[in-house]
């Protein structure tokens, strides 16, 4: 990201709220499983991987679990996607589902953005042909609004209204060196954010 970019975009959560809204949200988790026993979280790569990794140390912090005791794992969608005919194309990236698999679990998909929908009905596409889960939830670090299907998320970071004009740009420590969340105008924020 370059320094026109990044002036041009405004940062409406940085480390400590992300931090927070994390914490929130595996509390919520918590409370509505009522514990996280047969929980398994899959997060969508690549932003969503590392916040599922974030909110299974948070859960193992609550429920007094050992560390590494909340499965964790990745669900690649490339090839699920409606739009592959239509954008250049994409690197697989990895599906690492837990050893004991997601058959009877509740699985909660993890993603950065929720935009129009379609990334994660391409997610319950490929969690279809991996098993069949007790129940599919759905925690997102930012809802952008502008639904084109019928899908909302179970657990939200930040509601955050927007213009088909503006983007929404996450960074993650792992991939970016900063944990931030920049909302830009197309054009001059970064356009691989929803």
């Amino acid at each position: 990201m370059d320094a026109r970019t990044t002036d041009a975009a405004r940062s409406v959560l940085e480390a400590p709220d992300i931090a927070r809204v994390l914490t929130r949200i595996a509390h919520e988790i918590v409370e509505r499983a009522k514990g996280a026993d047969d929980v398994v979280l899959l997060g969508i790569p690549t932003r969503g991987v590392h916040l599922a990794r974030r909110l299974a140390t948070r859960l193992e912090e609550i429920t007094g679990r050992a560390p590494e005791q909340v499965p964790v794992g990745s669900l690649d969608i490339t090839m699920y996607r409606d739009d592959l005919r239509l954008r250049p194309a994409r690197a697989l990236a990895r599906t690492d589902i837990p050893g004991d698999g997601i058959d009877g679990r509740l699985v909660v998909l993890v993603d950065d953005v929720l935009f129009s929908g379609r990334t994660i009905r391409a997610a319950l596409d490929a969690l279809g042909d991996i098993g069949r889960p007790r129940a599919v939830q759905l925690a997102v670090l930012v809802d952008r609004g502008h639904r084109e299907l019928p899908i909302r998320a179970d657990y939200v970071g930040k509601n955050l209204p927007t213009s088909l004009r503006e983007t929404v740009k996450v960074q993650l420590t792992e991939e970016d060196g900063r944990d931030s969340v920049l909302l830009g105008v197309r054009g001059t924020a970064p356009a691989d954010g929803q």
